[in-house]
């Protein structure tokens, strides 16, 4: 407990001493005799209120030094404060406690008494000194006087704030009653807290008042000079419209007539098309009759330098010279030759012809084969100018055709806006990603395509925001595309398609070798001192480290290294040398992500070996099945397709019509339950080329007969067992030699095909063509010597029935 000791008889020496609970406050001053509320959310001065209300609600309130403090020290406190008594408490949810207080009397810290909880100091009573009554009177009149004056000018100084400072006589009260309503600052409010002589302290509080006076009344002229010069300037602007229009009337010239003058030259000296001319004249006539100021005049002025802004005309002369475009074709790429050859062509015909129409050529491959680089070469061989558009992304029909200018912030489409970039009107002209457009209720942008990459409508091609025919015949478009099913037929027909295979292990170590390495060494600071990548190294970062058909993984690694390399450089000096091993790569790279060889190590039952194309080349698909006892269940698993799905019934089909001949009971089907699986489940897969691949799953599991490891097949099956043509046997005779396979089974159809594949795949791959199942089974399937797998009937003499069921039992048994 404490004990507020005021009595001067009960204790002599201890007299106006007391013991009490410390509330720091933020941002605020108590004064004697006001009351405000407070919201407390520190644990200690919570704990404080507490104490202080489980005693006599009496409590110390004094404002911190620094306000943002959270946790406050002895230090940190005002010494002089006011003793406070607390009128009302309220919790609230969120913790905090909002209190009620009234201040009593100025009090003084005499010392903190130790006390982890709260704050707990020992006070002493601060009385203030005798006082002149008549110097005292004629201050307080003159403070009144000035808040008064003061209320006038601020007008948060309500009536009743006036009403309560009249009703206030004793000086003390009333110099902090007025203290408590003025907005000084924390500094100022505390050094009136502790200033004890009333006269001295009212003498202050008037000094303060009339300095807020005299910055109110400045503030008040400033804003009546800014008034002043707002109407001052409105004024002169309304005058000088008024000017503006007499010279108008006038004929005299001014601005806006200046840079009618500068268009009307413009457009004077730009060759237009003779419909064009017609357009912007009228334009700029229409431009001529209207206000400066409107909007009309902003839309149309716009309009005007969209069309003196194009290449109508502008072009850059074609450079011909085959030898020197093939040079630099081979400078730049290495293969490739289909399209090289192409843009020789196009070449050879533009030095006979004056004018042909743009090709529009359409390179589909897989990524990173250098599909938008080839076209950034064929800009250099030729001597144009090159711009690329990415159409990846592409929903909206006017991102091609453009808005029609009756919208705000219309413009012109992306080839109008890409011709205004590249300033001539025969570029190389790239739309990348033209297989990942999409449509949507904005209309289909493919749809729009349709006349930009018709040589037959494109010599007039019509922007919406333009409404002008645009020649684009002469540009020479090349589309990219890694697939070309989700290209629409009708745009896919305008096009040339060129098919850009994935390079072999050969052309990807060629290309590391002769661009690939030196590049990424530039790129990172290297010299070729420094690092020095061997074939063999090439070779093993191309089979372990990369799985693609493309380049561009290939290129991160070598990035990869050549970065540890220059690490290495910065640390050891200019002149380290690194040596690559594959014990050296394999610490920059990390363990090998792929595992180079053969698919599987020995023939297994019911495991084939099919050949799958994907849009980033060619790879090979096991197929499992099994055969195990139940009612004749079908499982088709892996998540395939429909056509994929249909492709694994037809092959089972197939089989029940095979299954006599093949020694399998007739009614096999009945009697057990068939599984078949793609691995990699996670993986959508689809297509009909696996259809002799699950057929000779199917028949392997059913007479327990193992598949070649060292073989893999590709082809579409029909129910009577012919083996249909695929597509991408380039990638996928790629994907087997990586493999390591030795055999590769095709359909006969596909013979025509083999001429893509490079010679030296062809020496070290066996391709045989097929086009029975029966075939397929024949050489696919690990036939010991002797053994025959299709078994004729003889008259009198039924079949040789192989139980398949049996087989299967005693498989589960035998495991």
């Amino acid at each position: 407990m404490f004990k507020l000791t005021r009595n001067k008889d009960d204790q002599q020496n201890n007299a106006h001493t007391f013991a009490l609970p410390l509330l720091p406050l933020r941002d605020i001053v108590v004064f004697p005799a006001m009351v405000v509320p407070l919201f407390v959310g520190r644990d200690k001065s919570v704990n404080a209120l507490e104490k202080a209300m489980s005693m006599d609600k009496k409590i110390f309130l004094s404002a911190q030094t620094k306000a943002k403090m959270d946790d406050p020290q002895e230090s940190d406190i005002h010494r002089v404060g006011t003793v406070a008594n607390i009128l009302q408490i309220l919790r609230l949810p969120d913790g905090t406690v909002k209190v009620l207080v009234e201040g009593e009397f100025r009090s003084k810290i005499i010392n903190f008494l130790p006390n982890n909880e709260y704050f707990h100091v020992h006070l002493e009573e601060l009385e203030e000194p005798p006082q002149n009554p008549l110097e005292v009177e004629a201050l307080r009149r003159n403070l009144r006087s000035a808040f008064e004056s003061y209320s006038k000018h601020n007008k948060k100084i309500t009536q009743e704030v006036l009403d309560a400072v009249a009703a206030v006589d004793e000086p003390s009260r009333l110099v902090d009653t007025i203290a408590a309503y003025m907005p000084l600052k924390l500094e100022v409010k505390q050094a009136l807290l502790e200033t004890l002589d009333v006269s001295l302290r009212m003498e202050r509080l008037f000094g303060h008042i009339r300095a807020e006076i005299e910055i109110i009344q400045t503030e008040e002229r400033i804003k009546g000079r800014v008034k002043k010069q707002m109407e001052k300037t409105q004024r002169e602007y309304y005058l000088n419209e008024q000017m503006r229009a007499i010279q108008k009337e006038m004929g005299e010239k001014d601005d806006f007539k200046s840079e009618l003058e500068d268009l009307e030259k413009r457009i004077k000296r730009k060759k237009l098309t003779k419909e064009a001319g017609t357009k912007v004249r009228a334009e700029f006539k229409k431009l001529k009759l209207m206000s400066p100021m409107s909007a009309e005049a902003t839309v149309v002025r716009n309009y005007i330098d969209w069309i003196l802004s194009l290449p109508w005309f502008e072009k850059t002369r074609d450079k011909i010279d085959i030898d020197e475009a093939a040079r630099i074709l081979n400078e730049d790429h290495y293969a490739l030759e289909k399209p090289k050859e192409r843009i020789l062509e196009y070449l050879a015909v533009q030095a006979l012809v004056k004018k042909i129409k743009g090709p529009i050529l359409c390179f589909v491959g897989p990524p990173g084969v250098g599909k938008t680089s080839l076209a950034r070469s064929i800009a250099r061989s030729m001597n144009r100018n090159f711009i690329r558009l990415s159409l990846g992304g592409v929903r909206d029909e006017a991102e091609i055709r453009g808005h029609r200018r009756t919208y705000i912030g219309a413009m012109p489409g992306k080839i109008i806006q890409s011709l205004k970039k590249v300033k001539s009107n025969n570029p190389v002209f790239c739309l990348d990603e033209i297989d990942k457009m999409s449509a949507d209720f904005r209309g289909d942008p493919s749809a729009a395509l349709l006349e930009v990459l018709d040589p037959e409508q494109n010599f007039s091609f019509n922007d919406h925001y333009l409404d002008l025919d645009y020649d684009l015949s002469e540009i020479f478009f090349i589309t990219t595309a890694n697939t070309l099913h989700s290209i629409p037929a009708p745009l896919r027909d305008r096009m040339e398609i060129i098919q850009i295979e994935g390079y072999t292990e050969l052309d990807k170590m060629n290309i590391a070798k002769q661009f690939l390495v030196q590049k990424q060494c530039k790129a990172n600071g290297l010299n070729p001192e420094n690092v020095e990548f061997p074939d063999e190294i090439l070779l093993y970062i191309i089979r372990h480290y990369t799985k693609e058909s493309g380049v561009r993984n290939l290129e991160r690694e070598i990035a990869s290294v050549c970065r540890k390399v220059a690490k290495e450089v910065v640390r050891s000096g200019k002149a380290t040398r690194v040596e690559l091993t594959e014990e050296i790569v394999q610490e920059y790279l990390g363990v090998p992500k792929f595992r180079y060889g053969r698919a599987e190590e020995k023939d297994e039952i019911g495991l084939a070996m099919g050949l799958a194309w994907t849009e980033f080349g060619g790879d090979i698909l096991g197929i499992e099945t099994i055969a195990v006892p139940g009612k004749g269940k079908i499982t088709i698993t892996g998540k395939l397709g429909e056509v994929m799905q249909e492709s694994a019934q037809a092959a089972l089909s197939y089989v029940r019509s095979r299954a006599t001949r093949l020694g399998i009971a007739p009614d096999f089907y009945q009697n057990l339950d068939i599984h078949v699986h793609v691995p990699e489940g996670a993986i959508p897969k689809d297509g009909p080329s696996a259809g002799i691949t699950m057929a000779t799953s199917i028949v392997s599991a059913l007479t327990r007969i193992p598949v070649r490891s060292d073989l893999a097949m590709t082809g579409e099956i029909t129910l009577r067992g012919r083996v249909l043509p695929i597509g991408g046997l380039k990638e996928k005779i790629l994907a087997a030699h990586r493999a390591l396979l030795k055999t590769v089974l095709v359909p006969k159809e596909n013979a025509k095909d083999l001429k893509e594949i490079p010679a030296r795949i062809l020496e070290e791959i066996h391709v045989e063509l097929v086009e029975h199942t029966d075939d397929v089974l024949h050489k696919a399937l690990a036939l010991k010597e002797g053994e025959e797998l299709f078994h004729e009937q003889e008259s009198g003499q039924g079949p040789v029935i192989f139980d398949a069921k049996k087989t299967a039992s005693d498989e589960i048994r035998a495991h």
